[in-house]
């Protein structure tokens, strides 16, 4: 959503903010942005509660988690990162289950947990992941472990502002449990990875290894460690309540996770007078503005200038904040979460000076152009000295990084590359994906004289339009023409031309230089072997 006069959420700014995550993650091993608040209840806050027992309970039932990962690396689709070793935090939940940060174990080939006081590793499997609002749920190959380490109880209300807070955790700098100590500084509705959800930040100390640490109010858990605020901010860290928590474990109760149900229609204020005449309301009015129905949204109800008045049968202001109590103001989109039912939510709007109630499709899961891997490794094809592979936001991420990151995206947007024009972009139609040159030219004869092509999108190859990975694939295996011919998107975009039957056999050429296994990954080579004529 798109709230102008200071809180903006869109679908282009979300998406945005997940293209540093990925370098996060792998950098600090422990920190992903998420949000959330209780168990069984909503955002109402308890009563300040100053008591701090240091519980054996609370204790015993954090893990220190050790991950070892292997990242997909977006410029080499064909292989994986060398492994990397990373540890954090964990705490036993109901059904013998393991809560932490989806980040933490995240594309993790190895997982094992090492109870408070024990020298012992335990093995674990990732059951279930969500990257989105960064949860992950663990399941232990000796389920005995549980017998002696009991689910912490969980806070029924939302912690009230200065409460009391302990952080338990695994942060860098020593081997024991941690525990520190801050209150709760505010809570609100806030962007997370590519969602949105409720956010508790606190002033106690989170550093590396804290996250997927619980955060507990007396003795009972009030949510997840997860985040840090880093540059010149000091003790702002982030939890995500046992609200939000609860919502993903609900999602995957029917053993698959189907994502937060998130609306992404865009809004903006109503505070200019013109606004209320060029609208006809009066003065008596309050809400937000619609200025771009989300057009992903099967037979979307809004319409562009209407103005949301309530979400079910609470009011929204001219800021789109709504009041939960007297204590506790968060935006108008925490309530899509609280009330959607059969995948809609009840909504007022005044449309054209008239009041109307409509029931607003909400969708779990958002198309876009350039998706985010969560968790799967890269298609690619590797075609004489090219290879091609689908655009992600982790390919843009380091694209985004390093010290030629400003003149890699100066160069993309003033060649008027897609990667840029169409950045956070829905698909135009069904499976639309941009197919990338991921990787520099191989060394090969066939592409003496053409310029480097790294980061180039591919416009069409003989003439055809390509509309995803898989389709280049298929007209590649079908060309019987004498010459593959590929055109780029770009104001300066090159034009390469080589010689089809010569291609074949510098492809395996190529490959067995570079000790790459298969021309291209499973999903690409099912379509590239599907017909007779394939590599002829």
């Amino acid at each position: 959503m798109k709230v102008t006069s200071g809180y903006q959420i869109t679908s282009r700014i979300i998406w945005a903010w997940t293209l540093p995550l990925f370098i996060a993650a792998v950098a600090l091993g422990t920190v992903r942005v998420s949000a959330q608040s209780t168990a069984n209840g909503g955002a109402t806050p308890a009563a300040v509660d100053t008591s701090l027992p240091r519980s054996s309970v609370v204790e015993n039932s954090v893990v220190k988690i050790f991950a070892t990962v292997r990242y997909p690396d977006p410029y080499k689709p064909w292989s994986k990162q060398a492994p990397s070793d990373f540890s954090g935090s964990g705490v036993v939940i109901k059904n013998k289950r393991i809560l932490t940060n989806a980040h933490l174990v995240l594309y993790a080939s190895q997982v094992q947990v090492q109870a408070n006081q024990s020298g012992n590793l335990l093995s674990a499997t990732v059951e279930y992941v969500a990257p989105d609002i960064d949860l992950a749920v663990l399941k232990l190959d000796d389920e005995t472990f549980f017998d002696s380490h009991k689910p912490l109880e969980w806070a029924a209300e939302v912690p009230q502002q200065e409460s009391t807070v302990m952080v338990y955790g695994y942060p860098l700098g020593g081997t024991v449990l941690s525990i520190t100590k801050g209150i709760v500084s505010r809570v609100e509705f806030a962007a997370y990875n590519a969602t949105a959800g409720l956010r508790i930040q606190i002033d106690a100390a989170i550093n590396s290894g804290n996250s997927g640490g619980p955060a507990v109010v007396g003795d009972k858990m009030i949510g997840l460690a997860y985040s840090r605020l880093t540059g010149s901010a000091q003790n702002i860290g982030y939890i995500i309540p046992c609200e939000e928590i609860q919502m993903f474990l609900d999602d995957i109760a029917d053993g698959h996770y189907d994502g937060k149900p998130t609306m992404l229609d865009e809004v903006q204020v109503l505070g200019n007078p013109t606004l209320y005449s060029f609208l006809n309301l009066s003065n008596s009015i309050h809400g937000v503005i619609v200025t771009k129905p989300d057009d992903a949204v099967p037979n979307n109800p809004l319409k562009k200038w209407d103005v949301i008045t309530k979400i079910a049968d609470t009011s929204v202001d001219d800021q789109g904040m709504i009041n939960l109590d007297n204590n506790l103001r968060v935006f108008f989109k925490y309530l899509i979460q609280k009330t959607i039912k059969d995948d809609k939510v009840p909504m007022t709007v005044i449309r054209a000076g008239k009041e109307m109630r409509i029931n607003m499709p909400v969708l779990k899961k958002h198309p876009r152009l350039i998706p985010d891997l969560n968790g799967a490794y890269p298609s690619y094809f590797v075609y004489g000295p090219m290879v091609f592979s689908t655009a992600t936001s982790q390919f843009l991420t380091g694209v985004a990084a390093g010290n030629q990151a400003a003149s890699r995206l100066a160069l993309l947007g003033v060649t008027g590359s897609p990667l840029m024009q169409r950045m956070g972009d829905k698909p135009v139609f069904e499976n639309e994906g941009l197919v990338v040159i991921s990787s520099p030219f191989f060394p090969h004869r066939l592409s003496k004289g053409y310029n480097n092509p790294f980061m180039e999108v591919v416009k069409t190859v003989n003439g055809v339009s390509i509309k995803n990975l898989n389709h280049l694939v298929q007209v590649l295996r079908d060309s019987k023409d004498k010459y593959i011919t590929i055109e780029f998107y770009g104001s300066v975009a090159p034009i390469f031309v080589f010689p089809r039957a010569e291609m074949a056999t510098a492809t395996e050429q190529i490959l067995l230089d570079n000790d790459i296994r298969t021309q291209g990954s499973a999903d690409v080579m099912s379509v590239w072997n599907a017909s007779a004529s394939g590599a002829k």
